[in-house]
C-alpha cells in the first residue's frame, strides 16, 4: 500500500519561515507511514492523526524513495483515518 504526497501548497499567512509544503498520508497501516516517515528523519512528534507535513525537500525525498504523487483530493479520498472516511462518505453522498 503506497505511501502518498499530494501537490506543495502555499501558506503565506502561517507564521512559519517555510511557507509551501504538502502532506504525506497512507491508504494502509500507519505504521507504514511512520516507518518512511522515519526514514525521511522525520520524528513520530510530528504525525498529526492522519498525516506529516513535508517541506519542499522532504517532499523531494519522499517521492524519490516511492511516494506517490496524487491530486489533493485524491490523497483525501485514499487516506487511512477519520479524514478519510469523511472524504468517501461526502463522495458516497455526492455519486461521484
Amino acid at each position: 500500500m503506497p505511501v502518498l504526497v499530494d501537490p506543495l501548497n502555499h501558506y503565506a499567512y502561517v507564521p512559519f519561515t517555510v511557507k509551501d509544503w504538502c502532506h504525506m498520508a497512507v491508504d494502509g497501516s500507519f505504521e507504514e507511514l511512520h516507518a518512511f516517515a522515519a526514514s525521511l528523519g522525520i520524528p513520530r512528534s510530528r504525525f498529526q492523526g492522519d498525516h506529516y507535513d513535508l517541506t519542499p525537500w522532504m517532499r523531494e525525498r519522499a517521492v524519490a524513495l516511492g511516494a506517490e504523487e496524487v491530486p489533493t483530493r485524491e490523497l483525501l479520498l485514499r487516506m487511512a483515518g477519520p479524514r478519510g472516511d469523511r472524504a468517501r462518505r461526502r463522495r458516497a453522498v455526492r455519486g461521484s
